[in-house]
């Protein structure tokens, strides 16, 4: 029998460095959730303030991601996977932005400098991977130093998406429930 569904919404951020991973890890728990019939969405919230000039200071980031959350909650959707590099950093506004006080399980997955890299020549064309590469390695840096203990830490380096993601979904408990998601 399916576990209760509660109104107050659950949030997943998975933060990290470019090439750790967390858009394939997102996918991931994305294939196992819907496999299993777990209603959820995904946000990619690199996405929400993708500008340049970067608009970070006039909180688009947050303001995009009210608005979509608003929109999933409308729908019945109470969990959502966010991720983004410094989301684990940035808890408490992404949390205030969602406005409906949500459990929140933060996973901050973790890599070696040579995975980091291996990962971004996979994907990077031209000039940009260097650039890539240096802001992935200070990225790594900075969030090791800034993020608090709270945050769960996950390294990817010689783990397959599967086994990742069954380590976060057992952090979320998301796993548990299980209910089918309305015909409109």
């Amino acid at each position: 029998m399916p576990a209760p569904v509660s109104d107050r919404s659950e949030v997943l951020f998975l933060g990290g460095r470019s090439g750790v991973g967390k858009s394939s890890v997102a996918v991931e728990l994305h294939v196992q959730l819907s496999d299993a019939d777990v209603r959820h969405c995904l946000i990619e919230g690199d996405n929400l303030d993708l500008a340049h000039p970067p608009p970070w200071e006039h909180h688009l980031a947050e303001r995009n991601l009210a608005a979509m959350w608003a929109n999933y909650r409308d729908l019945g959707y109470r969990r959502l996977i966010y991720t983004n590099t410094v989301s684990v950093q940035y808890v408490d506004a992404l949390t205030a932005a969602m406005g409906d006080d949500p459990r929140v399980t933060a996973v901050l997955l973790t890599s070696s400098d040579a995975t980091a890299r291996e990962r971004l020549a996979r994907r990077e064309i031209g000039s940009a991977l260097e650039r890539h590469v240096t802001r992935s390695d200070a990225a790594a840096r900075s969030l090791e130093a800034l993020v608090p203990p709270s945050v769960h830490r996950i390294p990817t380096d010689g783990r397959t998406l599967s086994e990742l993601a069954a380590e976060i979904l057992a952090l979320t408990g998301w796993h548990r429930y299980h209910r089918a998601m309305p015909h409109f």
